[in-house]
């Protein structure tokens, strides 16, 4: 029987998801889930919502709950980690002190001045799970779903024996937009796609094996700021269009997502609005992301008051297949995020990217890419001199290579000075400093 331990167990969305995720495969009903997480609370809706699941499928599937992470691990083969160090409190820090200093980010969790601050409240805390793994259960394997990715995949390569490697749904995400974009059946289209996590290039995207790049171009190539049309969605992506036109090839993140990367979009009142950004803060009251989260919070607890039958449904996360694939031998092929050998050649050697892999009983296999088209690699690049630094800091625990990193974040250096980065990162590490003590 499997064990299959989730660290971060307490997220009544992303839990329930890969619950549901792994309960649909046949094979992985006889195992062992484990919950783990540091809120009671939370903990226990969900290991009601895990027993209620299995109880009405009539599986065999044992579902244990605690929040003793050293207990959880026992056995583990699998651990999956999606965690969020001092909750919404430390998030909205992240966002509103660089937005004082003129620095609007849209989440703020991948690079930039909150990007390097997750990577300083999370990496110590993903080495330290490492660290319990090499103990209690040192031949399992670890996916983690926690950002800042490339930041936190980067520290787990260079600083834990672990075998990691990380997940997002960016790429699946991004497939079936592109396949609305060219009216395809989503089953239909077929990528090869690599870079960094949240900016991945689609270096191939075919349609029932044909280049389907010249279609997606002549689709998009009216779609611009101002312009009606009548592409799903396209009026919401405009960044990654502009991106898309500026630079030739489509990535991976949403257009929210990506305007934080790059220099071009955050920094004049008239680019947000031309391209449709918010300048609101998210995590403020009203904002939909917090009422759609007490939504599913409501909704959960009224589903385990009631009698309700869950049906099994799968989403389009990698973890439950890459589990499936090892435990079957049923070849698959995801993107995961893992040291960069030589896979990626114009990027940084050791460096976190992202590629396909290929998954059977005997592990995750990396797949050698090559050569990124040289402009794709340079934005990728800008980002990963700062996750260098960020990677650096949070270990070493220095204040000096944080305004470093930060200083070398595109779209504060495109807003600010030396000296104003570095007022904002102090400030930030003095309202932030009880999330942070491993910094000197």
């Amino acid at each position: 029987m499997v064990k299959i331990v989730m660290i971060g167990a307490g997220s009544h969305v992303f839990a329930r998801r890969l619950m549901m995720d792994i309960l649909s495969y046949p094979e992985l009903r006889d195992s062992t889930i484990t919950l783990m997480d540091i809120d009671e609370e939370r903990l226990g809706l969900m290991a009601q919502l895990a027993n209620r699941l299995v109880g009405q499928q009539g599986f065999n599937t044992k579902i244990e709950a605690t929040t003793d992470r050293r207990e959880a691990l026992e056995g583990a083969d699998y651990i999956v980690v999606s965690i969020r160090v001092g909750g919404l409190d430390a998030t909205r820090l992240d966002l509103e002190i660089p937005a004082k200093y003129g620095v609007v980010q849209a989440v703020g969790d991948t690079i930039g001045p909150g990007g390097v601050f997750y990577g300083l409240k999370h990496i110590p805390i993903l080495l330290s799970i490492c660290h319990d793994v090499e103990d209690v259960c040192p031949d399992a394997w670890l996916m983690n779903y926690t950002n800042p990715m490339a930041m936190i995949c980067w520290a787990m390569n260079d600083y834990s024996k672990v075998r990691s490697v990380g997940l997002c749904h960016s790429v699946q995400g991004t497939a079936r937009q592109l396949a609305n974009y060219i009216g395809a059946p989503p089953e239909e289209v077929s990528h090869w796609v690599a870079g960094i996590n949240h900016m991945a290039w689609f270096l191939e995207f075919k349609w029932r094996g044909v280049d389907a790049y010249p279609l997606l171009r002549e689709r998009l190539r009216d779609v611009k700021p101002g312009s009606e049309t009548s592409i799903p969605f396209a009026a919401q992506d405009l960044v990654r269009i502009e991106i898309f036109k500026a630079f030739g090839y489509f990535n991976t993140e949403s257009s929210g997502h990506m305007s934080e990367y790059v220099p071009y979009f955050r920094k004049r009142p008239d680019l947000f609005e031309r391209f449709g950004l918010r300048r609101e803060l998210r995590l403020k009251e009203g904002d939909p992301w917090l009422e759609r989260r007490r939504r599913r919070d409501t909704q959960l607890r009224r589903l385990l008051e009631g009698g309700e039958v869950m049906p099994i449904v799968r989403s389009h996360e990698y973890c439950s297949s890459i589990i499936h694939s090892m435990e079957t031998d049923t070849p698959g092929r995801v993107n995961a995020n893992v040291r960069n050998t030589d896979l990626i050649t114009n990027l940084p050697e050791g460096c976190c990217v992202e590629v396909p892999c290929l998954v059977d009983r005997t592990g995750i296999h990396p797949c050698h890419v090559g050569k990124l088209p040289p402009q794709c690699a340079a934005l990728n690049r800008a980002n990963i001199n700062l996750q260098e630094l960020g990677v650096k800091a949070a270990v070493e625990g220095d204040r000096e290579l944080v305004h470093q990193a930060v200083l070398l974040d595109p779209l504060t250096s495109a807003i600010l000075s030396i000296d104003e980065t570095r007022r904002m990162v102090d400030e930030m590490l003095e309202a932030e400093a009880k999330y942070l003590p491993e910094m000197r």
